[in-house]
């Protein structure tokens, strides 16, 4: 079909083409891998339906991949033409543009052809068997999803569920009301207990043992009920878990006809179409990609200039980038009805694909390197002087270097020099990567006037932080491989070694430059990260929901304090401070019991707290009969103060590691099972170490993939980086689940990923 030139320049193209498409698919299946799965294997999900939800999700990101993939594999391919000349001597033989462009359209109608299928008849149905998967093993393990000492409000339609410790077996010391009337709530005190989830009647109970139920209109506090039972199994409602007619479907999970009837019934219904619409049209517009980008790839590629494969592969990042701003932000004013649905998913492609036959047409004509990267370029040849006359050759000088500090010499402010260089271009390039995909998430808020631009710039600067903790040691992976990759390419290893310096002594500014970025890490956590992330988490939800709400307790309607009475309001003013609707539930220690009930119509705070129609209640516990008190307006010495209904939530997630650590002495101290918490409170000292340990393994392996050049080192780096997530995911979701130690499961990606340093150390020749 093709002569010998177009297979020559397919051979070219399609290893790169595979090896970016394995990458940008990595990327995207990154987020189930770390999220999703650690938290089904910590809540004992089969590992048989982890890889089948894991497989159903692949086609979506092979869809949005494919025109990715092939724009980075065509630039790579002519980039390696270009900077091997082969490009210079095509044209000195009269082979055009054209004659390269033929064979890639082919490549890229393929491409195209499998594109379209995967978005328009894979990925729907591939979607509707993940969220069905996800849906059964969500009912299945519906007991295993909840987490001690937090109240599940919205697990269970009216009904609220707290529970103290979850084992093996079951629950220990349940809280279970029934809130379908808010201001009078049915409450459930028992030892044990555990939920029952029958998928082929649809039906959701709540089996408890050896407790008692508390009944009370607050109007009528003399007529109280308690219900003391052995057994008791509640039936909850199951529209949450077995909806009508199953799941919710979304958009992606319909095919064209199902599109169109979504679109007329969303115009019958008065309401705006944009969505079905833009998902028909992105059916077509992504494969139409594929000849859009390489008709650039071959306009920018398609050059003389002497940039290479990795000069190649930021370009096509660039313009991967650049498409996928114009495709969000469209879809951004569609959403705010500023453009018509029908032409937003095509105004990339139109711009772009104008751009690309221009500068194709523009190589066709002009055979001047144009389109590069200054400064990766390499520097032009200067040209050849004239030989100057023969003069007598001045004596040799012998020049002293000193050394800037005592134990650095010329050769580490050398590799530092390298190093530090591709450490900036690394990282400003990784977090710029992080600020422009979390704009285009939010986009669609600030084009439909539901948030300011200064309230994003706001949010930028909270979620910085943890943007740098991400981004920080994935850059020094990167820079150490690419930095040893390029002394091994260009031979300078091979004569440091015939110089009697070995690998480990070139290493050395590398590893402490590694230590420093390890300790940065650390101190990061430990001083600004907590606070940033709780502020970021409060203006995330402020901005998506457009309702300023203070993150934690104190938006919720129930809450713990520090004895472990349950709190229950209806509402809390922490202007006033005030209160309403307020019940506070007082327990005992073993068997877990109710001890007293307090109840406050309205409760005001002026130094200390005063209730109106307040009335309380005890539940002795070798007695039968309740003592009760009904007060009217009383002073309420008992209640926490108002700190307690604006505090937020003890995420450990949210925390630093001292302020882990005495929330996770505190619950012990009550006898709580902090198996979780104590895995992620190593996970916070160990993680630091990513960096070091990383880099460890990167200067060995590097030298192995060196004469592949640097782009190779920026793909190796990519795939040891989210290997160790992976492991860390795994080790700590088995940690969680106790069947490692806490210790052994946070520190264990460390000690194997160190292991395998000093494998590779010891058998690479220094």
């Amino acid at each position: 079909m093709f002569g010998i030139l177009g297979r020559y320049v397919l051979r070219e193209v399609i290893p790169p083409f595979c090896l970016a498409q394995v990458v940008f698919t990595f990327l995207l299946m990154l987020d189930p891998i770390t999220k999703h799965a650690e938290e089904l294997i910590g809540v004992g999900v089969d590992l048989g339906d982890i890889l089948q939800i894991l497989v159903t999700a692949l086609p979506y990101s092979l869809g949005l991949t494919i025109p990715m993939a092939l724009l980075v594999g065509v630039l790579m391919g002519l980039g390696r033409l270009s900077g091997d000349r082969e490009m210079v001597a095509m044209q000195a033989c009269g082979i055009g543009v054209f004659r390269i462009l033929s064979p890639l359209l082919v490549l890229a109608a393929l491409a195209a052809a499998l594109d379209c299928y995967l978005l328009a008849e894979a990925v729907p149905n591939a979607n509707r068997r993940l969220r069905e998967t996800v849906f059964r093993v969500s009912a299945n393990r519906a007991e295993g999803e909840i987490k001690p000492r937090v109240f599940q409000v919205d697990r269970f339609p009216r009904a609220v569920l707290y529970v103290r410790e979850v084992a093996p077996d079951g629950w220990r010391d349940v809280f279970l009301a029934d809130v379908e009337r808010p201001e009078q709530p049915d409450v459930y005190v028992a030892e044990w207990g555990r939920v029952a989830v029958d998928e082929e009647l649809r039906t959701v109970a709540v089996a408890l043992r050896n407790g008692e139920r508390h009944r009370v209109d607050p109007a009528v506090p003399s007529a109280y009920e308690v219900h003391r039972f052995e057994e008791l199994t509640i039936q909850l409602d199951a529209s949450a878990l077995f909806p009508d007619g199953g799941p919710a479907r979304d958009v992606d999970e319909l095919s064209i006809p199902e599109l169109r009837e979504e679109a007329s019934a969303m115009r019958a219904a008065g309401i705006s179409p944009h969505q079905p619409i833009m998902a028909i049209h992105e059916k077509f517009s992504i494969p139409v990609a594929c000849f859009v980008f390489v008709l650039l790839a071959v306009g920018l590629g398609a050059s003389s200039r002497k940039e290479g494969r990795l000069a190649s592969f930021a370009l096509g990042i660039a313009v991967i980038l650049a498409y996928y701003v114009m495709l969000y932000l469209g879809t951004a004013l569609a959403k705010g009805q500023w453009l018509s649905p029908h032409v937003v998913r095509w105004i990339p492609n139109a711009l772009m694909g104008l751009a690309g036959a221009g500068l194709v047409w523009w190589r066709a004509r002009s055979n001047e390197p144009h389109a590069a990267l200054p400064w990766l370029a390499s520097p032009a040849p200067r040209p050849a002087e004239a030989p100057a006359t023969a003069e007598p050759a001045d004596p040799p000088i012998l020049v002293r270097v000193s050394r800037a500090a005592p134990g650095i010499g010329l050769l580490d402010r050398y590799v530092t020099q390298i190093y530090l260089r591709w450490m900036t271009l690394a990282f400003v390039g990784l977090l710029g990567l992080f600020y422009v995909i979390t704009f285009l998430d939010l986009s669609d808020k600030l084009f439909k006037d539901e948030t300011t631009l200064l309230r994003l710039l706001e949010y930028f600067w909270y979620a910085t932080p943890q943007f740098v903790s991400y981004v920080l040691p994935v850059a020094a992976l990167v820079t150490t491989l690419v930095t040893v990759g390029l002394l091994t390419r260009t031979n300078e290893l091979t004569v440091m070694k015939a110089c009697g310096i070995s690998l480990y002594r070139m290493a050395a500014p590398i590893l402490c430059f590694s230590l420093l970025w390890s300790g940065l890490l650390f101190a990061i956590g430990e001083s600004v990260l907590a606070r940033a992330n709780r502020r970021a988490e409060a203006l995330n939800r402020e901005i998506r929901t457009g309702r300023a709400q203070p993150f934690g307790t104190g938006d919720r309607a129930w809450l713990v304090n520090e004895d472990g009475d349950i709190y229950h309001y209806l509402h809390f003013d922490a202007d006033g401070p005030a209160v309403s609707g307020l019940s506070v539930y007082e327990f005992t220690g073993r068997p877990w019991s109710l001890s007293g009930r307090t109840y406050a119509a309205e409760a005001s705070f002026r130094g200390a707290w005063k209730g109106r129609g307040v009335w309380s209640r005890a539940f002795p516990a070798a007695e039968a009969v309740t003592t009760y008190d009904h007060g009217g307006e009383r002073g309420l010495p008992a209640v926490a103060p108002p700190a307690v209904f604006s505090a937020e939530l003890p995420d450990a997630e949210l925390m630093s590691y001292r302020e882990l650590e005495r929330h996770v002495v505190e619950l012990r101290a009550l006898g709580f099972d902090v198996v979780n918490l104590v895995v992620e409170l190593h996970r916070k000292a160990s993680f630091p170490f990513v960096t070091f340990i990383l880099t460890l393994i990167a200067v060995p392996f590097a030298v192995t993939i060196g004469p592949r050049g640097a782009l190779y080192g920026v793909g190796a780096g990519i795939v040891l980086a989210f290997t160790y997530w992976i492991v860390l995911s795994v080790f700590g979701a088995l940690g969680s689940a106790g069947v490692l130690m806490p210790a052994t499961a946070a520190w264990a990606p460390n000690l194997i990923f160190g292991a395998a340093a000093g494998c590779f150390l010891f058998s690479v020749r220094t």
